[in-house]
């Protein structure tokens, strides 16, 4: 699901976290985590909303979902 970013703002956010040289494999490799932990978060939120019988995806999905799907730093 990476396709549904593209490079750019990818590039622009890591030059916000750190005023870097940004290799366009390191905003490549982002743009994919992006776009995968993006379309997981998704997923669970729909789920979660299907769950309760709605058919609208709430703020409280995607908090929840996002929560679910968090890998948290080591």
């Amino acid at each position: 699901m990476a396709e549904e970013f593209t490079v750019a703002p990818i590039r622009r956010l890591l030059k916000k976290a750190g005023d870097l040289r940004i290799s366009e494999e390191a905003a490549e490799k982002l743009r994919l985590y992006v776009g995968e932990y993006g379309f997981s978060v998704a997923k669970h939120a729909i789920k979660n909303a299907e769950r309760e019988g709605r058919k609208t995806v709430l703020e409280r999905d995607i908090k929840k979902a996002a929560e679910k799907v968090w890998i948290p730093e080591r």
